[in-house]
């Protein structure tokens, strides 16, 4: 499946993140934080006790419905990116666990033919202290052997639970982990949990997917043939965080996205396969400013084309994210998809006629 080896053609990966589901994050769903101080799913079931299952339960079951996967499937997205927290089988405290949710979406999944990338995206610590990770301005991670421990244990259980699946696409073994972790530790944590993977799950079957830590170019060396196998690098590109990035205007925005990413995507791609798991339409204000309402429009969509034109070159990619509750329309796919700014079909075949 990740090799060329086979003759086979392989499946390009068009994917999005079911972001904001099965681990929160505030400003994704603010109608479930309404009243709370909470910042992040920790302090949101501390905060709430025993209150906190009945509103995450009712979440869980409406926030994706099957509904929402076959509007994903009607677009031709062949894979989904789902977020999924350490405390899923529901025995962390103070937390509550999904686990039944996850078996059910990935069961609609499979009868719509989409593919599934399971992401670590919460491990026990917080690997890099954002509501993403579970708890924000707590990174912990990797400062404690049992942290870790738990961390490999719980994805081999991942593996072991989704071993008979056939659409699992991938696991991915951790999210962002930050970039001051050192690497000897974060490589250490990829090989074990790479092996516990592998108890279950063939390198021909199913990839094994590791973030790049922030540092995209310091793979080379790391999980080569024949030992490994299956492996896929992951790096995330957004162009608003920064400094740098707040201050060019929209033609410094596309022109990154098109010509300057594909060299830094040059550059990983040579170190293993590689997926843009993260990416959106989400720029600071600034840059549209003096444009009148086309304008900005085309903008989206010129910024859109940028990075659909230079992530195509790699394995694949999964947008951040399917939805969100209101506003920031440049991160909600439905939203991007409604208003023209990004296709409305990603099947190749959809495009033939008009080449």
């Amino acid at each position: 499946m990740h090799g060329d080896n086979s003759g086979k053609k392989r499946l390009k990966i068009r994917g999005v993140n079911l972001g904001g589901w099965l681990v929160l994050e505030r400003w994704m769903t603010p109608s479930l934080f309404e009243g709370l101080k909470a910042p992040d799913e920790t302090r949101f079931c501390e905060e709430l006790g025993a209150k906190a299952e009945k509103k995450l339960k009712k979440h869980w079951e409406t926030f994706i419905t099957e509904k929402d996967i076959k509007w994903i499937a009607d677009r031709g997205i062949n894979t989904v990116r789902i977020p999924i927290a350490h405390w899923i089988f529901g025995d962390v405290k103070p937390y509550y666990g999904g686990i039944d949710y996850l078996d059910n979406i990935v069961e609609i999944l499979k009868n719509h033919g989409i593919k599934a990338l399971l992401d670590l995206h919460a491990a026990p610590g917080s690997q890099n202290g954002y509501d993403n990770g579970g708890i924000e301005g707590v990174c912990e991670w990797h400062r404690k052997k049992e942290n870790i421990e738990r961390t490999v244990d719980f994805i081999e259980k991942i593996a072991q639970r989704y071993k008979n699946y056939e659409n699992i696409w991938g696991i991915q073994l951790l999210n962002e982990p930050r970039a001051d972790i050192p690497m000897d530790i974060l490589r250490d944590f990829y090989a074990k949990a790479y092996f516990g993977v592998r108890k279950y799950m063939s390198g021909e079957n199913v990839a094994v997917v590791i973030h790049d830590g922030f540092r995209p170019l310091s793979w080379g060396d790391f999980m080569k043939e024949p030992e490994y196998s299956g492996v896929v690098l992951d790096t995330h590109f957004y162009q608003c965080f920064l400094d740098e990035d707040k201050k060019l205007d929209i033609y410094g925005h596309v022109n990154r996205a098109s010509g300057g990413r594909k060299k830094e995507l040059d550059k990983i791609r040579q170190q293993h396969e590689t997926i843009v798991g993260e990416w959106s339409l989400g720029l600071p204000q600034k840059s549209f400013e003096g444009m009148n309402n086309f304008s900005v429009y085309s903008s989206h969509r010129a910024y859109a084309a940028a990075q659909l034109i230079s992530y195509e070159q790699c394995m694949g990619w999964f947008f951040w994210s399917y939805k969100i509750e209101k506003g920031l329309y440049g991160w909600n796919f439905v939203e991007s998809v409604n208003r023209g700014w990004l296709p409305s079909d990603f099947r190749d075949d959809s495009y033939e006629d008009n080449l």
